[in-house]
């Protein structure tokens, strides 16, 4: 049997024009949600954050939520995402370069309404999606 790998993320939300939109991250041709793999003896949060920080460049990122999370059915292998609830009130995103890549991990950003996240994510996002509107509520 695979071993279960279990990444950590961020659902980074923020408020625009009065309703939530979530960050999501372009690889080539897939959408996905800042994540990686926990460093050895990372704890999953601080991996979730510091993961985000290096995809992003983000930094003041508010855990309203504490330490919640949903996690992704398993995919690939045996992979399993966690993800936590964020919100980045302000700093712009920026697409940094890898050190073990050489190039930015992302080709592009975009902050989306919880529908076209949908549209663009793989659907093993669709229950961390509607878990994070739920909690999110209406932006305050």
């Amino acid at each position: 049997m695979t071993p279960i790998m279990l990444s950590a993320g961020l659902v980074v939300l923020r408020p625009i024009a009065g309703q939530w939109h979530c960050l999501i991250l372009r690889a080539y041709r897939n959408w996905d949600m800042p994540k990686g793999m926990p460093e050895p003896n990372e704890e999953s949060l601080p991996a979730a954050m510091r993961e985000t920080r290096e995809e992003t460049g983000l930094s003041t990122l508010e855990l309203r939520w504490g330490g919640s999370y949903r996690e992704t059915e398993p995919y690939a292998n045996g992979k399993i995402a966690r993800f936590y609830l964020a919100v980045s009130s302000s700093g712009d995103v920026s697409l940094p370069i890898s050190a073990e890549l050489g190039r930015p991990e992302h080709h592009e950003f975009r902050w989306v309404t919880f529908a076209e996240a949908q549209q663009l994510l793989p659907s093993r996002f669709e229950p961390i999606l509607e878990w994070a509107q739920s909690m999110a509520g209406a932006p305050s």
